[in-house]
């Protein structure tokens, strides 16, 4: 009968010198060795039944004796043919392949191997021993971890003697690690972005899936079930037909993945270029570059391959195909639509269908496109502007009475000024000579002749701009606050009839009306 040994030799040699040599009976031996006298009897008894007594024969070790009172059981050997663990893990990369498929595969060729259970642990214990990083499978295409490292290169300037921490961006595909870095200016979207159309580039390939830490750049708000991304990365996702699965909030064993391969870039990358100056990104990214090749060339030190056989023989025919085109980064802003039909992006202006004036749009910025959405629909789109003040204005943004002022020049604004009188006239020209774009200026003006021209009468705007031009006040907000103070000052006048202009010359008041336009051909100055 086979029977496991609950005692210790040491115990078992102790019982049998007690009952031989010093004739206890087994109730003294039982309360002595503190256990029951019925496991005493037990060992007393598989000792005689093996013909031991006491004294042992000094030859008698505790493994003949042990064999002796508890036999192990014989017919099979005790150590089973141990499986290829390297094949094992390799063949766990397959889609198709579980740890069951294998066991029984070792199996049909050793009947009298491994269990499935003993099987399983033997395996796991086995994987203990490889780098940290390829303990965890993951199947050929399926995952790009990125993530910036926590070191920084430092770049110098020689003009300056200054310097600014330049960040370093790292991507690594899970089945190979083959590995991408990039040394960045900073960790902007458009960086971060950068980043990602520069790895899967370099792959050659786009994963099924990108695990990103929750970076602000990337994530907006980090949550462990939906996190918001931004929608540029939203976007970047989309074009490449590829799925964001951020790293979850207060998870560290999914954080884990992407942090190992952080780790090992800084160790064999960064580490080594430590005492080295740089003087330009592009200098830094070269000598990335040649550390980061030797990194993916490396041979595995438990597995067969490198990185890069693997990547190349396993990974890079797994990903998607790069689309035609690159990604074209975009910024997105929302915006409120002003009373004039036009949005203010970046200090230029842009115009959108008047029938949205008040509404808050969505605008998506390329380095040449601004493209304006409202509800998820495009209503306008403009090439982006050069410089600052620009106003891009679609002319069928506008409402059907402001067509008449298509026509608006400088010698127009002029000739109106005049015949408020020579003050304004001054003001004018000087408004229309600022060097900003031209529609700005017209809007300015249009404030001035028409609209303080309307509420406060020609008489005061060019008494206003009479002091303006004394005090070198050249500005709409300065008239008009100087028109303002004139009429605290004095009482308002009994009426507020228009001028009479003499010939052919309208007064101001008449293009206050709705739907009037300035006067063309021989009335004014073309």
């Amino acid at each position: 009968m086979i029977s496991k040994r609950r005692f210790t030799m040491r115990q078992i040699r102790e019982i049998l010198r007690l009952y031989h040599e010093q004739h206890y009976s087994l109730r003294m031996i039982s309360r002595s060795l503190a256990m029951s006298h019925v496991a005493v009897k037990k060992v007393v008894d598989r000792a005689q039944a093996a013909g031991y007594t006491w004294p042992l024969d000094p030859e008698c070790t505790d493994a003949v004796l042990d064999q002796a009172l508890y036999p192990h059981p014989q017919g099979r050997p005790l150590k089973r043919p141990e499986p290829d663990w390297s094949t094992i893990h390799h063949e766990l990369q397959r889609k198709e392949v579980t740890l069951a498929l294998l066991w029984l595969e070792y199996k049909q060729q050793w009947p009298d191997g491994y269990q499935y259970t003993q099987f399983c642990a033997h395996y796991e214990h086995w994987a203990q021993a490889l780098d940290v990083v390829l303990r965890h499978h993951h199947t050929p295409g399926d995952k790009m971890f990125v993530d910036y490292a926590g070191v920084t290169v430092p770049i110098h300037d020689a003009i300056t003697g200054g310097e600014f921490p330049a960040q370093v961006f790292v991507a690594t595909l899970g089945a190979s690690n083959y590995t991408f870095v990039e040394v960045q200016p900073d960790q902007s979207l458009a960086s971060w972005i950068q980043g990602h159309v520069h790895a899967v580039e370099a792959f050659q390939g786009v994963p099924l899936a990108v695990v990103p830490d929750n970076l602000r750049s990337g994530v907006a708000h980090p949550d462990r079930y939906e996190p918001v991304l931004t929608v540029t990365y939203q976007e970047w996702a989309h074009h490449y037909h590829t799925t964001i699965l951020p790293a979850r909030v207060r998870k560290p064993r999914d954080k884990s993945a992407v942090e190992i391969h952080v780790k090992i870039v800084e160790q064999h990358v960064l580490g080594p270029l430590r005492h080295q100056t740089f003087f330009s990104l592009a200098e830094a990214n070269t000598a990335v570059q040649a550390l980061v090749d030797q990194l993916n060339r490396r041979p595995f030190q438990k597995m067969p391959g490198s990185r890069r056989t693997r990547w190349e023989q396993e990974e890079r025919p797994a990903l998607q195909a790069l689309p035609a085109q690159r990604y074209e980064f975009a910024e997105w802003r929302h915006a409120r639509v002003h009373i004039d039909y036009h949005i203010e992006v970046l200090g230029s202006y842009y115009s959108v269908p008047y029938t949205l004036v008040q509404a808050v749009v969505d605008v998506r910025m390329t380095a040449t496109l601004v493209e304006i959405f409202y509800d998820q629909e495009r209503v306008a789109s403009h090439l982006r502007a050069s410089r600052p003040q620009m106003w891009m204005t679609d002319p069928h943004h506008r409402p059907a009475h402001h067509q008449a002022v298509l026509d608006w020049t400088p010698d127009r604004f002029h000739a109106w000024a005049g015949q408020f009188g020579p003050a304004t006239t001054h003001v004018i020209d000087q408004i229309l000579a600022t060097p900003v774009y031209p529609e700005d200026s017209y809007r300015r003006c249009l404030g001035i002749l028409q609209g303080l021209g309307r509420r406060y009468g020609s008489a005061a705007v060019e008494a206003a701009a009479v002091r303006a031009v004394d005090s070198r006040v050249f500005s709409y907000r300065g008239i008009k606050h100087l028109c303002e103070q004139a009429a605290t000052e004095q009482a308002p006048p009994a009426s507020n009839e228009a001028e009479v202009s003499p010939g052919n010359i309208r007064g101001a008041q008449y293009y206050d009306q709705p739907g009037q336009a300035l006067p063309k051909g021989d009335e004014t100055p073309s």
